[in-house]
């Protein structure tokens, strides 16, 4: 019997990296093509702008930085940590390139995990990250000294890793616990995304151990930035503004008569009242918190005694009557500031001074010498950025905040008329959203659910506790594109049991195992 030896096999040696770059990039090739376009926009404002833009929100910010010894009673000083951080480099321009950076890392998100999590084909995971690529309100913002472009990558970052793990340890619970912590000190909203999130989990069956985990590393940063705060300013709080900003939401409505307030008995309420009838009031809340006019009945008892403990409480206390007095003037001025989000025009809300500050401006930006904590806010933005250009204007010595350049600017202005997601699309999307929750009610809205909530909550809390600006509808976008991709990933049909059979999909190394395409929608 003869036998006849089989060919030796050739020892393939593996793709070195090169090879690997090159087929990753060919599998992907879509969205990288959308990333590149999306980063040479961004290169393009910062020729455009340089060094930053500025809304009047900036120069507390750059205040708590150069200050870091006080947190600041108006807002959680989490920004101000990150452009603490970047200080030793001395440039603003440095900052909004990593906010930029933030803005594509969002992008990179959507994409990973509508693909990897919930196996979406190339171009429609790069559909669903589009809005926050190439919408020119999103781009601005990034380029403003802002916390909002840190606060959206770190809610995404949250939902993203919640969604990706189907079985989370403990060790990933603390991880999100910190991102929410982080969260929550770079916006206040951020502590009801932890609610929101822990929920979510109970719903899932998720170990207790992974729930306690998580709320312990959120909570153990929160209480610290809460006790510093009491150090400084007297009171175991985030902020001395939340009573004062609920303050504002109810100043175009509370009607102390039928509040019924009584000023010999209350008169610190009575302080507050606005002689002026709801139907004469100004259109907009914001005039009577910020500025301290006739009228302004916020500012009775002085300018420096706004932001303090007791004013902050005497104001909730006053909007929270309000509320309770007048409860269907609040639901409708609440309903309006709501819908006023998904207009599909983009009219000049709450003042032309504040939407121009989210367009590309024509002109140069001179800072204006405010007050701050321990200076100016022109000097605090020079004390951080000395490259800022100074110039004589009206006899004066003035810090310019921003240049502008063209034809990079022109560019970018004409780009903003053009592409922009219109508020219609973004109700569209939330639509899509919940019809994707709603035939998966059976599973309590499946993995949609957590993005919906997150996306509508985001869109609901500024109508229901400040009042509507147009920066707040920015963060809800991933969330509502996340919502709206894995609710039309099966189409509306109702999605496989659990067990139904289904095709496997190999997970990959080092992650949590991938779905099946039956069970992940």
């Amino acid at each position: 019997m003869v036998t006849v030896a089989d060919r030796p096999l050739l020892d393939v040696p593996p793709p070195d990296r090169v090879t690997r770059l090159r087929a990753f990039l060919h599998r992907h090739r879509l969205f990288v093509a959308a990333l590149v376009l999306a980063f040479l926009l961004r290169v393009v404002t910062m020729l455009g702008y340089g060094p930053a833009l500025w809304f009047n929100d900036s120069y507390e910010y750059v205040s708590g930085a150069v200050n870091p010894d006080r947190p600041s009673a108006l807002r959680p000083n989490g920004y101000s940590f990150l452009l603490l951080a970047l200080r030793p480099l001395h440039s603003f321009g440095l900052v909004v390139f990593v906010q930029h950076l933030m803005g594509l890392g969002i992008a990179v998100l959507i994409y990973t995990l509508l693909r990897g999590r919930f196996g979406l084909s190339g171009w429609g995971a790069t559909l669903a990250a589009v809005p926050v690529l190439f919408d020119a309100y999103q781009i601005q913002l990034e380029h403003l000294v802002m916390s909002d472009a840190m606060f959206m990558l770190l809610v995404v970052a949250v939902i993203t890793l919640v969604l990706w793990h189907r079985r989370m340890s403990w060790r990933i619970g603390a991880v999100i616990g910190l991102l929410l912590a982080l969260t929550a000190l770079t916006r206040s909203i951020g502590l009801p995304i932890l609610a929101l999130v822990v929920a979510y989990l109970l719903v899932k069956r998720t170990a207790w151990k992974t729930i306690a985990a998580m709320i312990t590393a959120c909570a153990l940063p929160v209480v610290g930035y809460m006790a510093w705060f009491a150090s400084a300013h007297g009171n175991f709080a985030m902020t001395n503004s939340d009573g004062a900003i609920l303050y504002m939401r109810t100043a175009l409505f509370a009607d102390c008569e039928k509040m019924r307030v009584d000023p010999r008995e209350e008169l610190e309420l009575a302080l507050l009242c606005i002689s002026a009838p709801p139907s004469e009031r100004h259109f907009s809340g914001q005039s009577y918190l910020w500025w301290a006019r006739n009228g302004q009945r916020f500012h009775a008892f002085g300018v420096g005694n706004t932001f303090t403990p007791e004013m902050n409480k005497t104001a909730g206390a006053f909007a929270q009557r309000a509320i309770l007095s007048q409860p269907l003037d609040y639901l409708g001025l609440m309903a309006g500031d709501f819908f006023r989000a998904f207009h599909w025009g983009r009219p000049r809300f709450p003042d032309a001074q504040t939407y121009l500050q989210y367009e590309f401006p024509p002109t140069t930006k001179v800072l204006p010498a405010w007050s701050s904590y321990r200076g100016n806010t022109d000097t605090d933005a020079q004390l951080y950025d000395p490259g800022l250009r100074t110039a004589q204007i009206q006899g004066k010595l003035r810090v310019i905040g921003t240049d502008v350049h063209d034809p990079w600017a022109g560019f970018m202005q004409g780009y903003q008329r053009i592409v922009r997601l219109p508020g219609l699309v973004i109700g569209v999307l939330l639509l899509i959203g919940l019809a994707g929750v709603a035939v998966r009610w059976r599973r309590l809205g499946g993995p949609v659910l957590l993005p919906w909530l997150g996306a509508f909550g985001l869109i609901l809390a500024p109508a229901a506790t400040a009042e509507f600006d147009y920066r707040y509808l920015l963060p809800a976008v991933p969330l509502a594109c996340l919502a709206a991709a894995i609710s039309l990933r099966h189409g509306f049909s109702r999605p496989a049991t659990p067990g139904t059979p289904a095709t496997p999909v190999t997970p990959s190394s080092g992650t949590a195992s991938a779905p099946t395409t039956g069970s992940a929608g």
